[in-house]
């Protein structure tokens, strides 16, 4: 899942990127309000973090202009004010959560998988294709009912391909959603995980289809 911190403290929004990319999750982080919203309507994130003292635009501009724009990303708003005004201005442009700073990392980690959670209802927040079954919030993939063992970012690209099993999803796609915007390694980095997954899950369940990506292949996965 890739989530987009605005955050003007640099310190912190550093901080707070190098834990969630510790949890498995890719992290893009930008300064300003007006950067955040332009980051927020050109990339598909899961999941925002967005400070309210920005410079340019400020969290509630920002989030009530996505809102308006029909966004219905969740919003995780942080700020150093505090009091029953501030909390409900930012509930009322659409935020869906609200932290006060200075706050405990182990709380805002809870909200943020709260939310995701929350945005999976209406939809099952299990994945299934075929015999394998990947569990986004305990983080778990079972194939045939047993667990296997996958790193952060090896689960990152299952879970893509998860999402959308039996269709083509592109190479960019699995980069957009798994790396974050200032990686700029080599592109191929995503055949390294797609091959490692190949030796954990099997050989048939992910298929390459030749100029085009990956596909999720659940048939094979009942087959195996």
């Amino acid at each position: 899942m890739r989530l987009l911190i605005v955050e003007d403290e640099q310190r912190l929004a550093r901080s707070l990127a190098r834990g969630l990319t510790a949890e498995g999750f890719a992290v893009d982080v930008v300064h300003d309000g007006a950067e955040g919203l332009h980051r927020a309507t050109t990339v598909d994130y899961d999941l925002i973090v967005l400070d309210i003292m920005l410079p340019r635009m400020n969290g509630y501009r920002v989030c009530s202009a996505l809102r308006a724009a029909g966004d219905e990303t969740p919003i995780l708003m942080l700020t150093a004010k505090d009091g029953e005004y501030d909390e409900a201005e930012g509930l009322d442009t659409g935020a869906d959560d609200y932290l006060t700073k200075p706050f405990s990392y182990v709380v805002l980690l809870a909200r943020i998988r709260a939310l995701l959670r929350r945005r999976a209802r209406g939809a099952s927040p299990v994945l299934r294709a075929g015999a394998l079954t990947l569990d986004p919030a305990a983080r778990r993939v079972l194939l045939h009912g047993a667990e296997i063992a996958l790193t952060t970012k090896e689960f990152s690209v299952l879970e893509v391909l998860a999402r959308r099993p039996g269709e083509v999803v592109s190479k960019a796609g699995i980069l957009d959603h798994v790396w974050d915007f200032a990686y700029d390694g080599d592109p191929n980095i995503v055949e390294v995980y797609v091959s490692a997954l190949r030796r954990k899950l099997g050989p048939g369940l992910i298929r390459t289809v030749r100029g085009a990506g990956y596909r999720l292949d659940g048939q094979a996965a009942t087959d195996a």
